[in-house]
């Protein structure tokens, strides 16, 4: 296929799927199974997202401690499972290899161009779509499309907080989790990690083994959970028909039981408590990061109240001396290709999908994999793209936009009450009603 800077290139393909990691590749192999005609956009040198970033070098929230916390058995594709041999959580590098050989397996690298980033998606006024892609060599093109699959992930602008008082004059390094590669780079240097969520426990934990002192800064307390209780792991738990059989007070009840035996109380540790119930947020998923704790290995430590040169001042009163700070912090919700208006490009605004994948007032735009469920995705990441293609294929039709904009409505009061209405929470689903959902379109 030629192209031309700035130039039309017509395309036999008629949707376009951006990004090729877990998601996009689900997407094409269920294209592909209908026979629809797509092109794959990875901005990458090769396919598996963020799995394959730390090997590669390239920039993203890779890590090159980065395991799986999701149970292989439910984190490969349907049809093509991953390997038996390999562990229980595998690491980055295998997970990669996994997701391209997937690709290959199912015939989808001839539709995949590697080295072109998207710059923007707009909507024609015949309904489709015109896409503007940069490839490898630097040539601009545009491209039309009648559909659009949005597949690149929302882990590409760091969210990164106000620095506290005195933060212009720290003597050390800050940084994000973005920009973090392996604990070896701080060997001997004294580090504060901001955060808990599962890159900061993840962070943390690598830095213990290399740096000369490692500080975990929390500024609220959120549910540590182990990959394992009772010998099993959580998704598989959260995946057994004994455990569905619960009513969902049953299985909070079971959870924090469970979580008590396993850990005790997380104030034990000197981490705050959280102040919310199991399942009203996102959980931490870590098997070493209370062990390092109560090893020495980790300093658990409130919020950042101030700095002074290397003194890192904490909201407590207690103050240490560090080198670096390492936000964990998390990532903003945007997709700077896509034009205002759209309900998942305004950062920090709910997202407003329909079933989680569809907007209302733009047909032939989907997005899939923008959602956070407790355990693993991919299965719902298969499902929604299954429906996308019946709905490319005509097999399926969507209702009518009002229709669609009561169902958000209802899904985001729903959300509001257990999480909170805010963008983190708006993609928050439910493995199993979830999947029942998308399986009745």
């Amino acid at each position: 296929m030629s192209t031309s800077r700035a130039g039309v290139v017509p395309v036999a393909a008629e949707v376009c799927v951006i990004g090729a990691g877990l998601s996009g590749l689900a997407a094409a192999h269920a294209l592909a199974a209908r026979g629809i005609g797509f092109v794959c956009l990875e901005r990458s040198a090769d396919v598996g997202g963020i799995w394959r970033r730390p090997g590669a070098g390239e920039p993203g929230p890779g890590y090159q401690s980065l395991h799986l916390n999701t149970a292989r058995q439910l984190t490969g594709y349907a049809d093509f499972p991953m390997p038996e041999d390999l562990p229980l959580y595998p690491g980055h590098r295998d997970v990669a290899a996994y997701l391209r050989s997937f690709a290959q397996w199912a015939g989808l690298l001839p539709h995949i161009e590697l080295g072109t980033e998207v710059l923007s998606v707009r909507r024609e006024a015949d309904g489709g779509w015109k896409v503007t892609c940069r490839d490898a060599r630097g040539a601009v093109a545009e491209r039309r499309f009648r559909h659009v699959v949005v597949a690149s992930g929302h882990h590409s602008e760091p969210a990164v907080p106000e620095l506290p008082p005195g933060g212009d004059t720290f003597a050390g390094t800050i940084l994000h989790s973005m920009d973090y590669r392996d604990g070896s780079d701080f060997a001997g240097r004294r580090v504060v990690v901001v955060g808990m969520g599962a890159s900061g426990v993840d962070i943390a934990t690598d830095l213990s083994r290399h740096a000369a002192r490692t500080v975990l800064s929390v500024r609220r307390g959120l549910h540590v959970v182990p990959k394992q209780l009772f010998g099993m792991s959580v998704d598989l738990i959260a995946d057994a028909p004994w455990f569905h059989a619960m009513s969902f007070a049953e299985r909070r009840k079971f959870v924090e039981q469970a979580l008590f035996v396993a850990r005790g109380r997380l104030s034990d540790y000197g981490l705050p408590e959280p102040d919310h119930p199991v399942f009203s947020s996102a959980v931490t998923i870590s098997d070493e990061i209370l062990s390092r704790i109560r090893h020495g290995a980790v300093l658990p430590k409130p919020a950042i109240a101030s700095l002074d040169g290397h003194e890192v001042r904490f909201t407590d009163g207690t103050s240490v001396e560090a080198d670096a700070i390492v936000h964990c912090t998390g990532f903003r919700m945007t997709f700077p290709f896509l034009p205002a208006g759209v309900p998942t490009a305004g950062g920090e605004a709910a997202v407003e999908l329909y079933r989680r994948v569809v907007a209302p007032a733009l047909p032939g735009l989907y997005f899939v994999g923008l959602i956070r469920p407790v355990g693993s995705i991919t299965r719902l990441v298969e499902a929604q793209c299954r429906w996308v293609a019946r709905l490319v294929d005509g097999d399926a039709a969507l209702p009518a936009a009002d229709v669609m904009r009561k169902e958000i409505e209802a899904y985001l009061s729903g959300i509001e009450e257990r999480y909170g209405r805010t963008a983190g929470a708006s993609i928050q689903v439910d493995v199993g009603s979830y999947l029942r959902e998308l399986a009745e379109l």
